[in-house]
């Protein structure tokens, strides 16, 4: 199928989307913060630079888009323009969510996972994944926490 928009048009669109302060990212922060956590943001130390670093409870926080990292879910669809090159780049991308989740879990940190599909759509509810990621940041227990439709 081809693109509906000319590559110049794409180019632009493509350039457009920022990787950092996303709408997903935006509303957990803010969810999160009227909840009384607080938290510093994409902290470099840290393997995978995290969304959200919650150093005192030893937790950090992704938020992925569905698209960027590949999620297997109705928010996901393979670009039919270009193909090789999406399906290499969302292979590294896959690949280096787990070599940096894995180095967390290594270096003794808690990590979640929000989908922008646990967000996104009329029978989501953000406030109730924001109560169920305030739960397991409190217990402090599980090492593993992914929100997901």
């Amino acid at each position: 199928m081809v693109d509906v928009v000319d590559t110049a048009t794409r180019s632009r669109m493509m350039s457009g989307i920022r990787g950092r302060n996303t709408k997903p990212e935006k509303l957990i922060r803010s969810l999160l913060h009227r909840r009384g956590f607080r938290f510093r943001l994409n902290v470099r130390e840290l393997p995978g630079r995290p969304d959200i670093v919650l150093p005192r409870r030893r937790a950090v926080v992704f938020v992925h888009g569905c698209f960027w990292h590949g999620h297997n879910c109705a928010l996901f669809k393979w670009p039919q323009t270009r193909s090789e090159f999406w399906r290499e780049k969302i292979a590294r991308n896959r690949l280096n969510d787990a070599k940096a989740l894995a180095a967390l879990a290594a270096q003794g940190w808690r990590v979640a996972v929000v989908w922008e599909c646990a967000l996104r759509g009329a029978q989501h509810n953000p406030q109730a994944v924001v109560e169920r990621l305030a739960v397991w940041l409190e217990d402090e227990s599980s090492a593993w926490f992914e929100a997901r439709s």
